[in-house]
């Protein structure tokens, strides 16, 4: 979702209100947080619009739409944890595709590299992603994805 409001507004008032909508029943200005874990259904399959929290709640839908329209998107993506959305990422890279990644990634990050997707024939070189020289000699033509994180090991 795109939120073509606030051009004219300044950052921290779009950081707060882009892609967000007053909530419908309340008129609440900020989306509250739902805590639930399931939502009620009309029949077996019959949801109206969410089932259960871990596949999506209103506080999500928003937070997402909210990224979207700060960075100029069309859609965003929010997870409940980082290797999910590591896992995600990599599932959009085919065999044979090559990864470029800090020498200094997180240990969850550096295995689900090395231990599961080597194992898919993807290929990943680890470098110092401060030294801009080694970046650029470490990619081939077969790199898809540079990988950077923030913050990084120490």
């Amino acid at each position: 979702m795109n939120d073509d409001r606030g051009d004219d507004e300044r950052i921290e008032t779009r950081a707060i209100h882009a892609g967000q909508e007053p909530e419908a029943e309340s008129g609440a200005l900020m989306t509250p947080i739902y805590a639930n874990s399931t939502y009620k259904q009309d029949a077996p399959g019959d949801h109206r619009g969410y089932e259960y929290s871990r596949t999506g709640n209103p506080t999500r839908t928003d937070l997402e739409a909210n990224l979207a329209a700060l960075e100029g998107g069309e859609f965003g993506r929010a997870f409940s944890s980082g290797m999910g959305s590591i896992n995600t990422v990599l599932n959009l890279l085919e065999s044979g595709d090559h990864v470029v990644a800090g020498d200094d990634v997180y240990g969850g990050t550096h295995r689900i590299f090395t231990q599961v997707y080597e194992d898919y024939d993807l290929e990943f070189d680890f470098v110092d992603t401060t030294d801009h020289e080694a970046v650029r000699e470490a990619m081939t033509e077969d790199t898809e994805l540079l990988w950077v994180e923030t913050p990084t090991n120490p």
